[in-house]
């Protein structure tokens, strides 16, 4: 095999190989050169844990020759796919430009220009919907925009590979339970870099459909128009659960001379359920060309009454507490004010009405609270756990050693519970067996801390010399 740090001035095939252009966790680009059609190109080596597996293989060059199938502009064209010497590669249109994430963070988008380049890469991408192709890993790294301002989506096919390795890993785990820790590392790996633009249903580790790239898609927009990305964490799996639980700041509030209308368009492409999004990129483009409209002309398009409802209904989704919940608190304390001033209502069944509704939302409010105690008692039982601690919406369980089993019967637990919850965001579990004595030691004197286990030894702590 060849080694990827003397692949300069090598030839793979008929591509001579000239200069590194740059690697990532997949593999690692290089401009190159066609000898038969004498034309630059990108050669993208593949890392060998890729395409190891020869079943897995063969899916991956099926998946990539039915992506080069797909013409359209914004489309980089993949030229050719193989295997040479142990080496695979993929050979795609070599692009002269920018990513997206680096006119990003140099500030060089507008509006305008953000919209521009989200309805061409829409259409492009709806191009390969209708294929029924989903690319998988849409980010603003995998969108290049040309020195003429012409956007192309790079990298189709190649996510597929990614899919298969983890489906692989899942499937050996499956036999073999003792392998759940070795799972976690892989998806981990895998995951690293294109968490923040993942799908709630990519984050699950669900099937993918068109509307995963949609939401993917979407990501990038509000990326393009704010500057920054809606979900966020301080590692991949924070951030993978702020993508399936949290509601994305809107666009409006972040910058407040966008137009309500582009911010309809993020909520539908953001929302948690594949049914709610628009079901192809194709959609999509057809919103954001009447968005390019608007804000070419100055002129606001006239809503359907039903479009109207259901911008009212999202405003008030994302601007009222609790969603939903906080809505109908609000209609209710309306409703109870309006009683009081336009009728000659009996003040003490109402005080009384009111005591006892006070006292049925504090015993629903606390149900959370109840239901983590029943919660820690059960898990605290486990020999293995050390203690159990909670801050916000996660919950930490240290054991002596994690075995697969663990894992599971935690999870299970916290699914259990969240299935039932009225009130506040859902809860997530962590098992640790890693935590230094030190670091253990600190967890143990914070707040949160609901268990310990009697053996655990509890130092005092060092005074300053």
């Amino acid at each position: 095999m060849i080694l990827l740090k003397t692949m300069i001035g090598k030839t793979i095939s008929h591509y001579k190989i000239e200069e590194l252009l740059g690697s990532g966790g997949m593999g690692v680009v290089y401009l190159g050169r066609d000898l038969r059609l004498n034309r630059p190109v990108a050669v993208k080596v593949l890392k060998p844990e890729f395409t190891a597996d020869p079943e897995r293989l063969r899916r991956f060059f099926q998946e990539a020759r039915s992506a080069a199938a797909v013409t359209h502009p914004a489309i980089a064209q993949v030229y050719d796919v193989d295997t040479t010497d142990g080496t695979t590669f993929i050979v795609m249109e070599y692009i002269e430009g920018q990513t997206v994430r680096r006119l990003v963070t140099n500030r060089e988008l507008d509006l305008l220009g953000s919209v521009e380049i989200a309805i061409q890469v829409a259409e492009g991408l709806g191009q390969a919907h209708k294929a029924n192709i989903v690319h998988r890993d849409i980010k603003s790294d995998n969108i290049m925009v040309t020195r003429d301002g012409y956007a192309k989506i790079l990298d189709f096919g190649i996510a597929k590979l990614l899919e298969t390795q983890v489906d692989a890993a899942k499937k050996e785990a499956a036999q073999d339970l003792t392998q759940t820790e070795t799972l976690m590392q892989t998806v981990a790996g895998t995951i690293i870099g294109t968490a923040a633009y993942m799908s709630p249903e990519q984050a699950r580790g669900q099937a993918v459909n068109q509307a995963s790239d949609v939401f993917s898609l979407g990501i990038v927009i509000y990326e393009m128009v704010t500057g920054e990305l809606p979900f966020k964490g301080d590692t991949p799996l924070d951030t993978m659960h702020s993508i399936a639980f949290d509601e994305a700041r809107p666009v409006t509030v972040i910058r407040k001379n966008l137009p309500p209308e582009l911010n309809r368009i993020m909520t539908r492409c953001l929302r948690k359920s594949p049914k709610g999004r628009y079901p192809n990129a194709a959609f999509l483009a057809e919103d954001l060309k009447r968005l390019k409209r608007e804000i070419e002309t100055g002129t606001q398009a006239p809503f359907y009454r039903g479009q109207r409802l259901q911008g009212i209904i999202e405003w008030l989704k994302t601007s009222m507490p609790f969603g939903f919940k906080g809505i109908a608190f609000a209609v209710v304390t309306l409703i109870l004010v309006a009683a009081i001033i336009f009728t000659n209502i009996n003040w003490s069944i109402l005080i009384a009405v009111t005591f006892f509704g006070l006292v049925i939302y504090r015993y629903i409010r606390n149900r959370k609270s109840r239901m983590l105690n029943r919660f820690v008692a059960r898990v605290s039982k486990f020999p293995e756990v050390k203690a159990i601690s909670v801050k916000e919406e996660r919950i930490t369980v240290v054991v002596e050693k994690a075995q697969a089993r663990i894992y599971i019967r935690v999870n299970s637990l916290v699914n259990a519970l969240n299935k039932k919850l009225y009130f506040g965001k859902p809860l997530f579990a962590v098992v640790r067996d890693d935590l230094a004595q030190e670091e253990f030691q600190r967890m143990m004197r914070e707040p949160g801390m609901l268990y310990v286990s009697e053996d655990a030894l509890i130092e005092p702590p060092r005074k300053s010399a």
